[in-house]
């Protein structure tokens, strides 16, 4: 039954991302953190910062790594087929039909519909993650200044956003190992 489950999750995913990856991640994250629950919002956050830092499309990456980690190597195989499958198939009928009518003004205006839907979900989601970043032990300034430090890295500076989230990962192993070297000499001395 799992394997039907992630086969369905990340076939809903493959049917419904139009747009791409950037579509596709909150509809990732409805099936796996609200309707399957295989793993909780900050767990997704992890997961799809370390699929962002790869090089790659992130919805494969993604479903890979899930199905891996629901259903092991044959969750693995069943969700990256069940991701890019149904994207074959749509792209061989939609661009059949798309180059039948693409001189029709409704074919451009259906084109042009996507951006701001794809905007929203992006939108929603980050919304999301900043709630849930804030309720964390850095509260709301810490936030603010990752948030405000990531747009100027990124659109001023220019950086690529492998490099934030790698420098992110690094600093919260960093700040982790740092928090629990004093456990652990607190441990050994109280021995």
């Amino acid at each position: 039954m799992k394997q039907a489950d992630i086969f369905l999750a990340f076939f809903r995913v493959g049917i419904l991302g139009y747009g791409g990856g950037p579509s596709s991640i909150p509809l990732v994250h409805k099936e796996v953190v609200d309707r399957y629950q295989w793993m909780n919002s900050d767990e997704f956050s992890d997961v799809l910062a370390l699929g962002n830092a790869l090089p790659g499309p992130i919805n494969t990456k993604m479903a890979g790594y899930i199905g891996y980690r629901v259903g092991g190597a044959l969750g693995m195989i069943n969700a990256i087929f069940a991701t890019v499958v149904p994207s074959i198939i749509l792209m061989i009928l939609l661009l059949t039909v798309l180059n039948a009518y693409k001189d029709k003004p409704w074919v451009h205006g259906m084109s042009q519909a996507v951006v701001p839907v794809v905007a929203v979900m992006l939108a929603t989601l980050t919304w999301d993650f900043v709630k849930k970043s804030t309720q964390s032990k850095l509260g709301w300034g810490w936030t603010v200044g990752f948030v405000l430090g990531s747009v100027v890295l990124l659109q001023l500076v220019g950086l690529h956003p492998a490099f934030l989230i790698f420098g992110l990962l690094l600093g919260a192993l960093l700040m982790k190992n740092r928090k629990s070297v004093p456990d652990a000499v607190k441990k050994v001395q109280s021995k």
